[in-house]
């Protein structure tokens, strides 16, 4: 028996993949929530907008794969050496094998007493929890300018709403894009009318009942009716905290994905060596999760003849009706170079190198370019020079 903990999109395709490889024997998939797996990235754009319905992000084939589907419960533990789960209702499944793919859970600002108001968005659930909310016009303030809090506030002032983004870092966008390029794509929200104050950080939300304002740590206060916190998630790996394995931001993992012979893991709770860049990397977008559980389900039955899995991460960002589209390394870089356009032009494409080397790419609204630098990486290719 092979079981999967956890049914978002990760183990949805790490399910397909074990059958798609010849497994077939017992199936388990395991899911703290209701639903059979849906997609995330609509989430804080169409379903939140309101242009998409709920069954809209159902992903296809769950029925199909003649799995067992465990909704409603979590794993609590994990016997390494046993491979034996341990369920939240004290039941247990002695398993031959074990994916990880618990993915994460929105880090919050501590102690906010349950005002009413307040948001995380990271499931469907709490998708249309907030939408209603929107729907009564409020004044919206996001806290923090990532990419999940950008995409909120692009999607707020498309519904027309006052919308002030907060940052506690002095650049928007700084931990995926860098200095030099998130401020140039921070501009957005500034081109779009909303309000974005960095270098400040949230000491206090304010409200009797409901938030009525964020104060800040210069002093100042903004006035709210909503708030969404997108500050980042944390793998959820809390559950494997007696079992054995590293859990150093994630589950660690081999180049393979395998955490301990039989246990593999794959999507945001993965921490994995990445040979192609020689770092160990946790990444949390919906490619690496497509990609990284068809590799943990080939390790889990082939072991060390599975190749290693070393991809040329890549994500992309909607946001005030511009694609942005990253793809390899950003962070460690020590060259940042526009190569097409420039920094005020409506297309550009900015390059990150590491000793003369391309180890990553920003493309802003050029799609078709896309498949070019995404090669170039692959093969190792020296930065290339600008576009003159």
């Amino acid at each position: 028996m092979l079981a999967v903990v956890g049914a978002s999109l990760a183990g949805l395709r790490s399910a397909e993949a074990l059958r798609r490889e010849g497994f077939d024997g017992r199936l388990v998939v395991i899911g703290d929530e209701d639903r059979l797996p849906y997609d995330r990235p609509p989430l804080s754009k169409q379903v939140l907008a309101g242009t998409w319905e709920s069954e809209q992000v159902a992903l296809r084939g769950a029925d199909e794969l003649d799995a067992e589907w465990m909704l409603g419960r979590r794993a609590a533990a994990l016997d390494v050496a046993s491979r034996t789960l341990t369920l939240d209702n004290g039941e247990q499944l002695a398993c031959d094998g074990v994916v990880i793919a618990t993915g994460a859970t929105p880090r919050t600002l501590g102690d906010t007493r349950e005002l009413e108001g307040v948001f995380t968005l990271r499931t469907l659930d709490d998708c249309l929890r907030l939408r209603a909310v929107l729907d009564k016009g409020p004044r919206v303030v996001v806290v923090g300018a990532g990419f999940i809090g950008s995409e909120v506030a692009s999607t707020c002032r498309s519904r027309g709403l006052e919308v002030t983004v907060l940052e506690a870092l002095p650049v928007a966008l700084d931990r995926a894009l860098g200095p030099i390029v998130g401020t140039v794509v921070s501009r957005l929200h500034a081109t779009h009318g909303v309000r974005l104050r960095l270098g400040t950080s949230v000491t206090a939300l304010e409200g009797s009942r409901s938030v009525e304002a964020v104060r800040l740590s210069d002093g100042s206060v903004v006035s709210a009716d909503v708030v969404v916190i997108g500050v980042g998630v944390a793998p959820n790996t809390s559950w494997l905290e007696s079992s054995g394995l590293g859990l150093r931001n994630g589950v660690e993992c081999d180049a393979r994905c395998q955490a301990a012979p039989g246990v593999v893991a794959a999507g945001d709770v993965a921490r994995w060596r990445n040979n192609r860049f020689g770092v160990d990397m946790r990444v949390e977008h919906w490619s690496n999760a497509v990609e990284q559980a068809e590799a943990a389900a080939n390790t889990l039955l082939r072991g060390a003849s599975a190749p290693e899995f070393a991809p040329v991460p890549y994500f992309w960002s909607d946001q005030y009706g511009a694609k942005i589209q990253c793809l390899g390394q950003t962070a460690g870089a020590d060259e940042v170079v526009f190569v097409e356009g420039s920094p005020d032009s409506p297309k550009w494409v900015a390059s990150y190198g590491l000793a003369g080397r391309l180890i990553g790419v920003v493309l802003f609204n050029r799609p078709g370019r896309l498949v070019h630098y995404r090669r170039l990486i692959e093969d190792g290719a020296p930065v290339p020079p600008p576009d003159t």
